[in-house]
């Protein structure tokens, strides 16, 4: 059966979590964390205790191969057994570990999505600074390792900028905010382009959420379990945390009506079984403030997002500016607290109205210039903008004419996985 007529295998590799599923639909079949628990025990073994054989040893190493888990497996293994070691592929947006990045597409395609990978095209995502030869990685595994018939790797702000449009008309020039678990980027689009030298990268994301409010607990004295206390910050960013306007205020709040205002974590301590619990207070606004008020979490960085996302905009062409500063879309599960693209609207429409001001000012009203309209898009599928936008792009027919082929990988070799096509079909 033609593989164009089966629909493609979307697969979005972030640094903390992969979404997978098949095009055409709403929503990935899989949301898992990316990481891989390796039993590494039988390499590890001294040659002596294999009996030194060539075959003993060639067993081992089949045995290390064949046992090994993804996502959430993979966590539960390497709590239970201190055999298998955590292996975590990407950082900061980019595959550091290639051997466990294959493995984890492996059980992706064969133990998840269930599919046969030569039955279908694929569609994988990157990061808009991904050098060639990561492509060129990418390419190699996945036409001579699984057999692909097609391949097409797109940039990630491109399909979140797709999957945010509001109309019937795709908008494909706008600024991607996308705040993932391992790495910030705000990524200027114009016309399906992305404009490279423009892209903007804080060293800020969900992961130094997460570590906030661990310091937070961990300083305030809750009873939490140290080696559960991560996994319990992740899950209180997750449940209970919100953007406030005001963090003068929202202490207020939470001084004059604490009952109101601070959430209780009840929680089982792993190794014996008991309950326990501890007070969610001040963390559930301080930790996405970090993102407006760096100094507070880090004395390195203290560049708010929203000055970021207009030094970025400011540095685009001139000719593109407004349509950058009306279509500004949020990317990423760390950009899903409440009213947190309203915060940033805000924030970023006092820079850009004092600067207008301060032109006026400057030209004595002689020429004045015109209000700029700020829009900061939120939409239901945010959380996972990036794998919808591919789900839809990989939906059109034209998709399957721009994909890199297995015979043209035969013929031309990896270099053609270098770059790829930017087609009009959705837009």
């Amino acid at each position: 059966m033609d593989p164009t007529s089966r629909p493609a295998v979307v697969i979005d590799n972030g640094t903390g979590y992969t979404k997978m599923g098949f095009a055409g639909n709403v929503e990935p079949c899989f949301i898992l964390p990316t990481v891989v628990a390796a039993n590494e025990s039988f390499l590890s073994q001294p040659k002596s205790s294999l009996k030194g054989s060539w075959a003993a040893q060639h067993n081992a190493g089949v045995a290390a191969d064949m046992d090994f888990f993804i996502g959430d497996e993979a966590l539960a293994k390497s709590r239970s057994s201190s055999t298998y070691n955590l292996r975590y592929p990407i950082e900061h947006g980019q595959v550091e570990d290639w051997d466990a990045m294959e493995r984890y597409w492996q059980q992706c395609v064969f133990n998840y999505l269930r599919c046969d990978p030569e039955d279908h095209y694929f569609l994988l995502t990157e990061s808009p600074l991904t050098p060639p030869e990561s492509r060129e990685y990418t390419g190699e595994i996945l036409f001579e390792t699984f057999n692909v018939p097609g391949l097409y790797i797109a940039v990630n702000s491109v399909l979140a900028l797709a999957a945010g449009y509001t109309t019937s008309k795709c908008e494909m020039t706008g600024v991607v905010v996308d705040v993932g678990d391992g790495a910030t980027r705000v990524v200027p689009v114009a016309e399906g382009y992305v404009i490279a030298s423009c892209i903007k990268s804080i060293p800020i994301a969900g992961k130094d959420v997460t570590l906030f409010i661990q310091q937070l607990m961990r300083e305030r004295g809750e009873n939490i379990p140290p080696e559960d206390s991560f996994d319990v910050a992740r899950k209180v960013k997750e449940m209970y945390c919100y953007t406030c306007s005001d963090i003068v205020k929202e202490y207020n709040k939470h001084d004059k009506e604490p009952g109101k205002y601070i959430k209780q974590w009840k929680g089982v301590k792993p190794k014996t079984g008991a309950p326990y619990t501890c007070d969610v207070g001040y963390e559930r606004f301080l930790g996405p403030e970090v993102f407006f008020n760096p100094e507070i979490y880090s004395n390195d960085f203290i560049t708010s997002l929203p000055a970021v996302i207009d030094k970025c905009i400011q540095s685009a062409p001139i000719d593109t500016r407004r349509a950058l500063y009306k279509n500004i879309v949020l990317s990423g599960g760390s950009t899903m607290f409440k009213d947190f693209g309203r915060r940033l609207q805000r924030d970023l429409k006092k820079i850009v109205d004092a600067r207008v001001l301060a032109n006026n000012a400057r030209t004595g009203g002689e020429i004045t210039s015109q209000p700029v309209e700020v829009n900061v898009v939120s939409h239901p599928v945010q959380k996972f903008a990036v794998w919808f936008g591919g789900s839809v792009l990989s939906s059109t027919p034209e998709f399957f004419a721009s994909c890199r082929t297995k015979e043209e990988y035969e013929e031309c070799g990896a270099s053609i996985c270098r770059t790829n096509p930017v087609f009009k079909g959705m837009y």
